[in-house]
This record gives C-alpha cells, sequence and structure tokens, in this order.
C-alpha cells in the first residue's frame, strides 16, 4: 500500500475513541478529534504537553510511579484490559473515562512511549453509581 502512512493519519484522527501517545517523559506527541473532543484540550495545547493535563492532582504521583514501571518494564500490567479511572478536562471539570494501555516499541525493540485510547464513560459510570445506591437502599429495607 503505496499511501500507508497517510493512511494511519486518517485511521487515529478518525478512530471515535481518543487516542494519545505520549513519548518517555510523558509528553504528549500524538492526539486525535476524538482526544479533543472528550477531553476539550485542542490539539494545539495539547501537543508537547504533559499528561498531567488530563491526570487529577490527586491521582498523579501514582500515575506516574505506573508510567515510569511500564516504561522501564516495556510492558504495561493491564495489557488486554480497559479500566476506568477520573480525567479532567480542559474547563477543570472531571469525567470518567476507560482506558487502555500499551508501550510502544521501535524496530530496534526500543521504547517509544505509551499508547492510550480512551472513551468517555461518565453518564455510564454515574448510572451504575446510582444503580448501586438505590439497590443497597433495596436491600437494606428488604432486611
Amino acid at each position: 500500500m503505496d499511501n500507508l502512512p497517510e493512511t494511519n493519519e486518517v485511521i487515529i484522527e478518525q478512530c471515535p475513541d481518543a487516542v494519545i501517545f505520549a513519548d518517555l517523559k510523558g509528553i504528549i506527541g500524538v492526539w486525535n478529534t476524538a482526544a479533543e473532543r472528550i477531553f476539550g484540550f485542542s490539539k494545539e495545547d495539547a501537543l508537547g504537553a504533559s499528561l498531567d493535563i488530563i491526570i487529577p492532582a490527586p491521582f498523579r504521583q501514582a500515575h506516574w510511579q505506573g508510567f515510569d514501571r511500564a516504561i522501564a518494564d516495556r510492558l504495561t500490567k493491564y495489557v488486554g484490559q480497559s479500566l476506568p479511572t477520573k480525567a479532567v478536562r480542559a474547563d477543570g471539570s472531571t469525567i470518567y473515562v476507560e482506558l487502555s494501555f500499551s508501550i510502544l516499541l521501535d524496530a530496534a525493540d526500543d521504547v517509544l512511549g505509551a499508547l492510550s485510547m480512551a472513551r468517555d464513560i461518565t453518564e455510564r459510570f454515574e448510572q451504575d453509581r446510582k444503580n448501586r445506591k438505590r439497590l443497597a437502599e433495596l436491600e437494606k429495607d428488604a432486611n
């Protein structure tokens, strides 16, 4: 396929989930249209910025410990999993996102950085929370 680089860019840009790549220092190098929509940061604001722009302050220390460990291990312990977590939008609001991660290696098997895919699950997460609360109330009333 002669136009593979162009095709890859189109795939990333048109992916319905946020596609975020960060280098070894956690600096954002890829930020697609879905990332703009979900997190509210424009591509211009996100590219070259630290991942801290979307990580809630109370979670940053744990995030960076895990990030550094995954880079050193050349593998994330969450292979094949998507994890719900909180994230921060450009307006300062908190949302819930489901994230999947991978560590990217180049042709020489050297670590390039981390790739994440994210989707906004705020509405689903809040509905599940309401359902769990209501179930607890019903179980309490039944006893």
